[in-house]
């Protein structure tokens, strides 16, 4: 049986820090609270870090520096403390998104409702109201992996793909939403569309969400949605955003 966490060699582009073989809050937890103490270290080797949903990747040159001196100290850090149980690091920023549920525009609202056994009303409440964490950023710049929705929203991925869904929209599946940074194929179901731009080549921060950062998406009506799209520039598509402590 595997233990974890545990450490493994990535060729010779550095090390991952595994917190468990599947997803859980605990293991994000520990994966996103990991990376910034391995940050706050400044080692020399260290070119990098990110994380997936239960990992830590610790980017550094194997070929200059050993491998077995970096794992060590990873290994030191380790053991500093229960990483299951750490805090979120501070500086996380809740983004409350609004969001068009259903319509032309998010054509699957009624079957991701069916697949989770709520109506699509329900499905609206529940969406609309749940806040859920950034746990990665991956598959396109700064597409967020977020959840955990309830246990009913474990619903599966499609059997063949929808061909396009277009930027900003939401999907859900294995209890997890994405906001799509373009457009894009997909087998998850596309239950909402926002205005919300995950990337943002032209600003100082290209990437608007970090691992931890809180997302909520409350509901809001077409000539609503079509508002924001008609006057908001700034790529956060009418959003709020508020400092976590």
């Amino acid at each position: 049986m595997v233990e974890y966490p545990r450490i493994r060699p990535v060729g010779l582009s550095g090390l991952l820090v595994q917190f468990g073989e599947t997803m859980s809050e605990t293991a994000n937890r520990a994966a996103i609270a990991f990376r910034a103490a391995v940050d706050a270290q400044h080692w020399r080797e260290v070119q990098e870090t990110s994380t997936s949903l239960v990992s830590t990747f610790v980017s550094a040159d194997l070929i200059s520096n050993a491998p077995d001196v970096l794992n060590d100290k990873l290994e030191e850090l380790l053991s500093t403390r229960d990483w299951y149980a750490s805090p979120l690091p501070a500086g996380r920023t809740l983004w409350e998104i609004p969001t068009l549920y259903g319509t032309d525009l998010a054509p699957q609202l009624e079957e991701a409702a069916a697949a989770a056994g709520v109506s699509p009303e329900q499905a609206i409440t529940e969406l609309s109201t749940t806040r859920v964490r950034v746990l990665t950023i991956g598959f396109a710049p700064g597409q967020p992996y977020a959840g955990q929705l309830p246990p009913h929203w474990d619903i599966p991925r499609q059997q063949s793909l929808t061909k396009s869904v277009p930027s900003g929209a939401l999907v859900v599946a294995i209890r997890q939403l994405i906001v799509f940074t373009n457009a894009s194929p997909t087998g998850w179901r596309h239950v909402g569309q926002t205005a919300f731009r995950t990337f943002r080549p032209d600003q100082n921060t290209p990437i608007a969400l970090t691992p931890g950062d809180e997302l909520c998406f409350p509901s809001i009506t077409t000539a609503e949605y079509q508002q924001i799209v008609a006057r908001d520039i700034s790529g956060d598509g009418g959003a709020v955003r508020s400092m976590l402590t």
